[in-house]
């Protein structure tokens, strides 16, 4: 019998419920899991809420783990009982200690990286890839803007974007956060409720503003991340931890300077093995070289999955969270 976190019904962090399940054999195509380390992400709240869709209800949250494989299914290869594997990966199911999956979802860990690691980095870090690298493209001498930059996809995005010789600022909420996002990588942090974000942002950047804005944030930021964008540069909204952002009118875009709006997802650019390869592997080869650090900024046991959510929707985080089995 495998302890995991279960929701029957939409809502805030009570909805989630420790209960004894039952994990079968993995069938065709599938591999079984013991995982060790969960990761916390703002998807899971989505789910949670009903701001996503499950495919049925109860359903199991969560996305993102590591853990060592117990069993293989027929017509698996390359994948061995006793190998360490992580994963970023839809449908939700994570937030339990064993767990079936389809194998061409589940990446090798190299030796050199820990499950906690990897349960911390791999949703966040390859969105962090996505954005940087697909997305838009970051080049040397452009200016971005990251907001929660101290957040779990921020830390990384601020270091892995500095690595590539871009000025980056990004939004904190505190004075602590914003020493922390310095440390990683964030040459100008903004206090978003003590400064004036389009002024400091023009302040910085003389007036050109930036390439582009990552905004994970939504309703309370869209606006002025438009605000901040350079010419022809591109707003990049990925999540809404604030709310639903507002609605933009496509005459806004070209009034501000032929600018670009994107809503990206990062498994429409993982779907398929070898993309999901490649950004693991990009995603490895900058946290092995030393140019992204992984801060882990809280860990719980399984059983608390709820104070975890209670944590990240208070803003009470940074880094990336995890449970622990």
């Amino acid at each position: 019998m495998t302890e995991a976190i279960c929701v029957h019904a939409f809502g805030g962090p009570e909805a989630l419920k420790q209960e004894t399940i039952e994990v079968g054999e993995p069938g065709p195509g599938q591999i079984r899991l013991r995982q060790t380390h969960i990761g916390v992400n703002y998807i899971d709240v989505y789910f949670r809420n009903g701001v996503y869709q499950p495919a049925a209800m109860p359903f199991t949250p969560g996305v993102e783990a590591a853990g060592e494989i117990t069993a293989v299914g027929a017509g698996v290869s390359g994948l061995k009982c006793g190998q360490r594997v992580a994963y970023a990966a839809r449908p939700p199911g994570a937030y339990t200690s064993d767990r079936v999956i389809a194998a061409d979802s589940v990446v090798a860990l190299p030796d050199e990286l820990s499950n906690a690691q990897a349960a911390a980095m791999m949703l966040k870090g390859m969105t962090a890839y996505m954005l940087l690298a697909q997305v838009y493209t970051v080049r040397a001498g452009d200016s971005v803007l990251i907001h929660a930059a101290a957040g779990g996809v921020g830390l990384i995005a601020c270091q892995w974007a500095r690595h590539l010789g871009a000025t980056v600022i990004g939004t904190v909420g505190s004075a602590e956060k914003a020493e922390l996002a310095k440390a990683h990588g964030c040459h100008h942090p903004i206090l978003y409720r003590d400064e004036a974000l389009v002024e400091r942002v023009n302040a910085i950047t003389k007036g050109a503003g930036v390439a582009a804005v990552y905004d994970s944030v939504g309703a309370d930021t869209l606006k002025d991340s438009l605000a901040c964008l350079a010419r022809r540069g591109m707003l990049v909204s990925f999540g809404q931890s604030s709310g639903k952002p507002p609605a933009i009118e496509v005459g806004e875009l070209a009034a501000g300077g032929s600018l670009f709006l994107t809503r990206p997802t990062l498994f429409d650019y993982i779907n398929e093995p070898a993309a999901l390869q490649a950004s693991a592997n990009a995603l490895f080869e900058v946290v092995r070289a030393g140019a992204v650090n992984i801060c882990v900024g809280g860990e719980w046991p399984l059983a608390q999955a709820a104070d975890a959510h209670r944590a990240l929707e208070a803003r009470q985080t940074t880094g990336s969270s995890l449970l622990v089995v």
